[in-house]
């Protein structure tokens, strides 16, 4: 079996700053190897009008409040915020980590986020393009920030799209995530490789991270023959942690 690690999505909706700690702490002393939020302002599934928070205020908190997993936001919208600001979140909520932050963006897609809070939704291929544009921008303004990230704080790219954004992240990305069945994850890798090799980067650059449901943990040696190097279980409130303690003990036999 190949070597891989392993993260947990928590998702912040229909539950309490509590019991949200709670799971980022249980999280972290079980061995996870990274903890992850995401960029909403609305239940994506259930009650729509369920108790919801906003990610990027959280990840400051759980940077704060743990000491060894990575973190990141799976993925931050690049359509809420200015480049250069979230570049400088980013910056400094790794600084809060003490280096251990991802920087996750993708285009955006759930509308209810822009018309409920002022943001042109446009199309998606305009919010490709818009993504495009700004990458070079965030990474300018990392470049130039007084003090520099601790961390590498590598960038993380969120979809599948084949033309555009695999393209971008074979252009500006540290890391990919995108989603299942194992034989999705194998064609959208080979993709990110094809357009690396057409732009003259070494594909072993970019890590390899999938977003599963717990249901999927018996799918991880497909998972793993598909080229995933880290497997992240995404759940919401209860938070059971019981597949995430699963695949940790299979990391161990890797």
């Amino acid at each position: 079996m190949s070597s891989f690690q392993v993260g947990v999505q928590l998702h912040p909706q229909n539950t309490s700053f509590a019991d949200l700690q709670d799971a980022w702490r249980r999280a972290e002393s079980i061995g996870v190897d990274s903890i992850w939020l995401w960029d909403h302002f609305y239940p994506l599934y259930g009650d729509p009008e369920a108790d919801h928070f906003e990610g990027w205020t959280l990840l400051a908190a759980m940077a704060a409040d743990t000491s060894r997993a990575k973190l990141g936001m799976l993925v931050s919208c690049n359509s809420y915020r200015n480049p250069e600001l979230l570049a400088d979140i980013a910056r400094t909520t790794d600084h809060v980590s003490g280096g251990r932050m991802y920087l996750g963006i993708g285009s955006g897609w759930f509308e209810r986020d822009y018309t409920e809070y002022g943001y042109e939704f446009g199309t998606a291929i305009g919010r490709l393009q818009q993504l495009g544009a700004d990458l070079p921008r965030i990474k300018s303004r990392l470049s130039a920030l007084t003090p520099a990230p601790v961390g590498d704080l590598p960038i993380l790219i969120g979809g599948g799209g084949e033309k555009v954004t695999l393209r971008l992240t074979a252009e500006y990305a540290d890391a990919l995530n995108t989603f299942g069945p194992p034989e999705n994850f194998a064609h959208k890798s080979a993709v990110l490789d094809k357009w690396c090799n057409e732009i003259g980067r070494d594909p072993s650059e970019i890590e390899r991270t999938v977003g599963i449901q717990g249901t999927e943990v018996e799918n991880l040696d497909a998972y793993l023959d598909a080229g995933a190097t880290h497997i992240i279980v995404m759940t919401g409130s209860p938070f059971d942690l019981g597949p995430v303690e699963e695949l940790i003990s299979r990391r161990g036999d890797a």
